[in-house]
């Protein structure tokens, strides 16, 4: 498997804080959006290794793994479980590092030892007949986006992805959000030496082109009025994001007045039946180019208030 250097990806070096991980995936994920960048295949490779490498280096623990086994940090675990087997039965274990530029090894390996174990964990030797037991590994772990827009995540579904030309049938929970991972459990790459196969983790990109902005299960629109509706009051027909509800406009609605609909936002993750709420923030527009008449009948009114 190709290596690719996380922090080069991020452009930062090892030496990089949390927040400077956070500040450079946000610009370099802005930088390479697929909605600004539109077919073209090089944005989007690259807005999908940004997105990995955030995934492993803001994550304390998959950092620390990546900086000690390199792209083989996901058997770090693996690893570690296979030094306590040969420790216990009284082989002398040697340390491991991984670089982009290979592997450097220090111990007391004898060569017998050394090649099993070695070529057991990076998938290059076959099982020779009088060699004895070699360790199991799991196999390497999968990772796949997936873009949707926000109305395919408004109730649950159903798809079919095609992973390294294997079908796997997925069923997606309403209320899924931008960035949201899930791990499906044993479709990743097929194990070691018998070991068990690798998990898919698919990311998903909700695209959002609808009037709503989305806040986890709530959503908020502008709703704008004409300046009579908001004076005289009455109802409105205002769309939500399963279909259109009548409200009551109170007389002397004000410019930036918000009202809450209870249960009328986004469906909860894994959450059968609960709903976040919408919040409307009513816009007042101000009538242009009036005709002498509006023009006299507001002047009317203007000396009547004062």
């Amino acid at each position: 498997m190709e290596f690719i250097d996380y922090y080069k990806v991020l452009e930062l070096d090892k030496k990089a804080t949390a927040a400077d991980i956070k500040k450079a995936y946000r610009k370099l994920a802005r930088k390479y959006h697929p909605d600004l960048n539109p077919n073209d295949a090089e944005a989007k490779k690259k807005f999908q290794q940004v997105n990995e490498a955030n995934e492993v280096l803001s994550d304390q623990e998959k950092r620390k793994k990546y900086d000690q086994y390199g792209k083989d940090w996901q058997h770090a675990e693996q690893f570690e479980e296979a030094k306590k087997r040969q420790q216990a039965q009284g082989s002398p274990f040697g340390s491991y590092s991984g670089s982009d530029s290979g592997y450097s090894y220090s111990g007391n390996f004898d060569d017998d030892t050394f090649s099993d174990f070695f070529e057991t964990m990076f998938g290059g030797a076959k099982r020779q007949q009088g060699r004895g037991h070699r360790p199991q590994f799991k196999g390497q772990d999968y990772n796949a986006s997936l873009r949707l827009n926000l109305a395919d995540v408004y109730t649950t579904q159903k798809q079919t992805l095609t992973i390294n030309d294997k079908k796997i049938r997925l069923t997606i929970p309403a209320g899924v959000e931008n960035g949201q991972t899930i791990k499906i459990k044993n479709h990743g790459a097929p194990g070691i030496q018998g070991g068990p196969n690798g998990d898919l983790y698919i990311t998903f990109e909700i695209l959002n082109t609808s009037d709503f902005k989305r806040d986890g299960a709530n959503l908020y629109k502008n709703v704008e009025l004409n300046l009579f509706d908001a004076v005289l009051g009455g109802e409105i027909m205002v769309e939500t994001f399963d279909g259109k509800v009548k409200l009551q406009l109170k007389p002397g609605t004000q410019n930036l007045t918000k009202v809450k609909l209870k249960g009328k936002g986004f469906p909860k993750y894994k959450k059968e039946g609960q709903f976040g709420d919408l919040y409307i923030t009513y816009t007042i527009k101000i009538p242009e180019k009036l005709s002498p008449k509006e023009k006299e009948l507001f002047t009317t009114l203007k000396n009547l208030n004062s």
